[in-house]
């Protein structure tokens, strides 16, 4: 599975920005596609989940009510989409894939198994 991320910048607090992640190759594994984003200097934290078939989410606390994540089947792709964002929020996101039932662990990055290549979010005070 190749994941391809875009739609990073640049914006004011308060704005909004949204985010795809287009997924290519053995799609048919996977059972659902998580963002994760990582701070200058800080670990790479989980923001959201969505699995492929029901669509059922989960967020981050950090980000409920602000950031809502979708996903168009046919496409193979998902969505970010932020809005009132915050200066906290800027990091790099990545895209991420996993082809396990997650229950507890979404929130852990070794259970994901393929990575996109991250696109700069970067949220001006």
């Amino acid at each position: 599975v190749q994941l391809q991320a875009s739609g990073g910048g640049l914006v004011q607090a308060g704005g909004s920005l949204g985010l795809s992640c287009a997924a290519s190759g053995r799609t048919f594994s996977a059972y659902a596609m998580g963002w994760f984003r990582q701070a200058p200097g800080k670990e790479r934290e989980f923001v959201s989940i969505i699995t492929w078939r029901a669509g059922r989410t989960i967020y981050a606390d950090s980000v409920k009510g602000r950031f809502t994540i979708s996903r168009v089947n046919a496409k193979n792709t998902v969505y970010l989409q932020m809005n009132s964002l915050e200066p906290e929020d800027t990091a790099v996101y990545y895209c991420a894939s996993t082809s396990k039932l997650l229950i507890y662990t979404y929130e852990s990055k070794s259970e994901y198994d393929y990575w996109g290549q991250g696109t700069l979010v970067t949220v001006s005070s």
